[in-house]
C-alpha cells in the first residue's frame, strides 16, 4: 500500500473513532448536540430509549422498542461507543473495534429499516460499516497509531484476534 493510502485509512480510522467517542461523551454528559443536558446518562436517563422507542420503524421496530431503555442495553451501547472510539483513535484492537462497530452500525440501520430519505438503499450507517471493514483490511492501526506496537505485545501474539 502506498504511503498516501496509509494516511487516508489512518485518517478515516481516527475520524470514525472520534465519531464514536463523541457520541459517547454527548450521551454521557448531555453536551447539547444530539443529547440535551437534562437527558444525559450521567443524570440517570437512558441513552437508548428515545431512539429505540420513538424512531424505530420497519419490520424490526417491535424488537427495538421492547429493549428501549433497558439498563443492560444502555450499558452495552455506551461501552461499545466508548471502547470502539478509543480503540480506533489509538489504533489498537482495530479488528475487534471494526467488527463491533460495523455490527453496531448495522443494528442502528435495521432499527430504522425503511428506505432512507435520499437513497432507496444506502445510508451513512452502511457506508460507515463498510469503512470499518476497510480499516481492518488496510491494517490502519499501524499508521498514526499504536497498532504496530500492539500487535507485537505478548498478549496479541498469544491471542491474535485482539489485533
Amino acid at each position: 500500500m502506498e504511503k498516501f493510502e496509509k494516511y487516508i485509512w489512518a485518517t478515516l480510522r481516527i475520524g470514525i473513532g472520534w465519531i464514536f467517542l463523541w457520541a459517547f461523551l454527548d450521551k454521557l454528559l448531555g453536551l447539547g448536540f444530539s443529547t440535551a443536558t437534562e437527558k444525559s446518562w450521567i443524570l440517570g436517563n437512558s441513552p437508548t430509549y428515545g431512539f429505540l422507542k420513538m424512531a424505530s420503524i420497519g419490520p424490526f421496530a417491535s424488537f427495538y422498542q421492547s429493549i428501549a431503555g433497558n439498563p443492560f442495553v444502555d450499558g452495552l451501547f455506551m461501552a461499545g461507543l466508548l471502547l470502539i472510539g478509543i480503540a480506533l483513535i489509538l489504533g489498537i484492537g482495530v479488528r475487534i473495534a471494526g467488527i463491533s462497530g460495523a455490527l453496531m452500525l448495522i443494528l442502528m440501520y435495521t432499527a430504522g429499516f425503511m428506505p432512507p430519505q435520499n437513497n432507496p438503499f444506502l445510508d451513512n450507517h452502511l457506508i460507515y460499516a463498510i469503512i470499518m471493514i476497510g480499516l481492518i483490511a488496510s491494517r490502519s492501526g499501524n499508521y498514526f497509531g499504536l497498532g504496530k506496537w500492539w500487535t507485537e505485545t505478548k498478549l496479541v501474539e498469544s491471542y491474535p484476534f485482539l489485533e
